[in-house]
């Protein structure tokens, strides 16, 4: 059994063995849990996927005279008023009336890559903030703060997105072509943090993240938490299951991990670059970690019908392979994460903690065990408030 505080001096020291999920997964092939607790300290983790639940928060400063911002918009994309005088959340997937391929995930990007942005606001004027409209141009660096705030990032799993219909459907999970002619998936499957800590024994409030190109924390169980979904043998979720919310300075950020994007007919979303480390505390986490693809299973979901029937269960070595087989027919697949990135931020990160540039935290509070999800009840317009 390691502590966290003999891992953090091990990497104060330089000695700290560092190794990638994927690095691990090689590993476990030879060796047992228990010979890799012994070598290994940490493991890298990390995804880079569209992760819509995302926004920022920024303070502008105020201007002479002062003005309480009651209508703000960034590049014509909505934001936020009202958190006080000049302050603001641009959520990503906000979009620009009349450019509805521009929004706030734009918006983010340019910030963060140090490009400017027209701010405009509007207010009724009050004794103390007299001024009733500005219109001006803020960047990273005119702004008092600008910090990354997403509720909901890194599911542990996510579906297979399939279309059984005759016409095209365009899905957050990308362009879904009729009659099983393509499935698309997301994740990064053995390298995805949440799914190397599948009971959430080292990843909780407070822990020390790579978000965005920088330092952050996660800061609470993300929305749609959800641990009672369907588990394999080895406790690994098949479905959608946790989240993490978190948090990071944007002013540290770089446009390489934090990028902008337009789903066809669907809308803008956000990808995001997210990396964990994971401390081997003893022989079930190196256990945990160790998983490899041909034991991620995931369900295959039918998105071109209502209520997105199940249709079966592939793991994530036979998606990685270019087809499935969904109702007896080969498929063709496709990811809308990028693996490529995920291995990129998995390697920076163990070169950070290598270098003794990255500590670990222990989380100051694990997470709820036993969650599920509540779905909405239409009401009867006909009753007086009773669900149908």
């Amino acid at each position: 059994m390691k502590t966290y505080h003999e891992i953090n001096e091990k990497i104060r020291k330089g000695q700290a063995v560092v190794v990638t999920a994927e690095e691990v997964a090689a590993m476990a092939r030879e060796a047992s849990p228990e010979e890799i607790a012994e070598k290994v300290d940490v493991v890298t983790t990390a995804t880079f996927g569209a992760m819509c639940s995302s926004g920022a928060f920024i303070n502008f400063g105020h201007a002479d005279p002062q003005i309480r911002m009651e209508k703000i918009r960034l590049n014509g994309v909505p934001a936020y008023e009202g958190l006080a005088a000049v302050d603001t959340y641009i959520g990503a997937t906000a979009v620009h009336p009349d450019n509805p391929i521009y929004g706030g995930a734009h918006v983010i990007e340019e910030l963060i890559s140090g490009k400017d942005v027209v701010l405009e606001a509007w207010g009724k004027g009050t004794d103390c903030y007299p001024r009733k409209h500005i219109k001006t141009v803020i960047n990273k660096n005119s702004v008092n703060e600008m910090f990354m705030f997403n509720p909901r990032n890194a599911y542990q799993n996510y579906n297979v997105a399939v279309n059984t219909t005759s016409s095209t459907k365009y899905t957050y999970m990308g362009t879904l072509l009729p009659n099983l002619r393509n499935a698309t998936y997301s994740t990064s499957g053995e390298l995805s943090p949440l799914l190397n800590d599948p009971e959430f024994r080292t990843i909780g409030i407070g822990t020390r993240i790579f978000i965005g190109g920088t330092t952050g924390y996660v800061v609470w169980p993300g929305t749609q938490f959800n641990t009672s979904k369907p588990k394999n043998e080895l406790g690994v979720p098949v479905s959608n299951a946790a989240t993490i919310a978190v948090i990071g300075n944007m002013k540290n950020m770089s446009s390489e991990f934090i990028k902008a994007a337009y789903y066809e007919r669907y809308g803008v979303s956000m990808f995001i670059g997210i990396g964990i480390p994971i401390p081997i505390l003893d022989a079930d986490m190196a256990r945990r970690v160790s998983i490899n693809n041909s034991q991620i299973e995931t369900s295959v979901l039918d998105y071109g019908t209502v209520g997105t029937p199940k249709l079966g269960q592939v793991t994530y070595e036979q998606l990685r392979s270019g087809t499935i087989k969904v109702n007896g027919k080969k498929v063709r697949t496709a990811p809308v994460a990028s693996l490529s990135k995920a291995r990129h931020i998995a390697a920076l990160l163990k070169n950070q903690i290598q270098k003794g540039e990255f500590m670990l935290q222990q989380p100051v509070e694990l997470f709820p065990e036993n969650t599920s999800l509540n779905s909405l009840q239409e009401i009867d317009p006909e009753s007086k408030g009773g669900a149908l």
